[in-house]
């Protein structure tokens, strides 16, 4: 009875076929199938396009798929792509959003300015146009107002900005940068600033980037911050958090390549037996690093940078102290010659002690 069955859907398969292709109709056939009912199934044979979609659940969180299988006469791009059904229906996000590739970065590329006149020395003249620029550091030593500064000097250049914040409101970003003295209120208004809060649940890196995607073309941004990329991960899907360094890849890879440049902050444990640059050994995805850490000096926790890596060319290699002020971030001073071992966080003094200059008023 079972052959009967099977030979007589057959039969109907290839009637519907014909039926079909004589119309000329375009058809949809919705099944509900295994993955192991796939592969003897003659209608798969049959169709010119075939969608597979799934949901998986993870946790808390469910993770919906969808993956073309084939697709006759037409490129399709391979792989798991993420969908959500929402109320305006099924939304798909590709893992690559029509982005085939980086472009090629012009020969000659301006040096944009981070808003802070002494680390742009350091680096040279400042970050090169379309480069991605990781700052890493343990919590309170400046990376969000690092990131609001270069966003600031952005804006003061004509050049639009995306703020894509993960563990902070919107709100209480925009009033620190008051207390800085930077208004980031006018600029949203009129149109050449957004910041985005994206904490949904299960958000995934595709839809993520969708939504800097399509806030870059709305503003015609040449900057983007992302703070942080611990906050990031976290909003993930736990089944995303696997795959966040490829995804995170291809991301930066998408923006940098379209000539955004991006300033990316990641919280990193202060170990005083290393000086970790990341715990997603991502440093090879970006192509400037700083690194922010706190170290021991006369009995006090204070600041110190250093660039660690310029791809685009050469750095300062010295490790210079600074606070966090009305202003925002302030190096204040030059390279220190009587202490070693700074990186270490417990730092040891090789000349002799010298009177410094007051150091500015800091905000608490």
């Amino acid at each position: 009875m079972a052959g009967a069955r099977e030979v007589e859907m057959q039969s109907f398969i290839q009637r519907l076929a014909l039926f079909l292709t004589s119309w000329q109709a375009t058809s949809f056939l919705v099944g509900e199938y295994t993955v192991d009912e796939m592969r003897d199934n003659p209608l798969f044979t049959v169709a010119d396009g075939l969608l597979w979609l799934s949901q998986v659940p993870e946790r808390n969180s469910v993770v919906r798929k969808l993956q073309i299988y084939k697709l006759r006469g037409v490129g399709s791009v391979p792989g798991l792509h993420t969908i959500r059904i929402t109320d305006d229906g099924l939304q798909a996000f590709s893992r690559t959003l029509g982005l085939t590739g980086p472009k090629a970065k012009p020969l000659r590329r301006r040096r944009l300015s981070t808003g802070i006149p002494e680390l742009d020395k350091m680096m040279g003249g400042g970050v090169l146009e379309g480069d991605s620029l990781l700052v890493a550091g343990p919590s309170g030593t400046g990376k969000s107002a690092l990131a609001t500064q270069f966003i600031a000097a952005g804006l003061r250049q004509g050049e639009p900005g995306i703020m894509a914040i993960f563990e902070e409101r919107p709100k209480g970003y925009t009033e620190r940068a008051d207390s800085f003295g930077l208004n980031l209120k006018t600029p949203q208004e009129k149109g050449k600033l957004e910041i985005l809060y994206l904490r949904p649940l299960d958000l995934s890196v595709d839809e993520t980037m969708q939504e800097i995607l399509d806030a870059i073309k709305r503003v015609g941004a040449r900057r983007l911050v992302i703070d942080s990329l611990v906050g990031f991960e976290m909003a993930l899907a736990p089944g995303f958090r696997e795959d966040f360094r490829e995804s995170l890849y291809r991301m930066i890879a998408a923006l940098t390549g379209a000539g955004v440049t991006i300033l990316s902050t990641v919280e990193v444990e202060d170990k005083f037996t290393e000086m970790s640059l990341s715990h997603y050994t991502i440093s090879f995805l970006t192509d400037d690093i700083i690194r922010l850490r706190y170290v021991e000096i006369d009995g006090q926790l204070r600041k110190v940078m250093v660039v660690i890596k310029m791809r685009g060319g050469n750095h300062s290699k010295d490790i210079r102290e600074y606070v966090i002020t009305d202003k925002g971030m302030v190096i204040i001073h030059p390279r220190r010659t009587d202490y070693a071992r700074l990186t270490s966080g417990l730092p040891e003094r090789v000349g002799k002690r010298e009177e410094v200059a007051p150091e500015p008023k800091a905000t608490h």
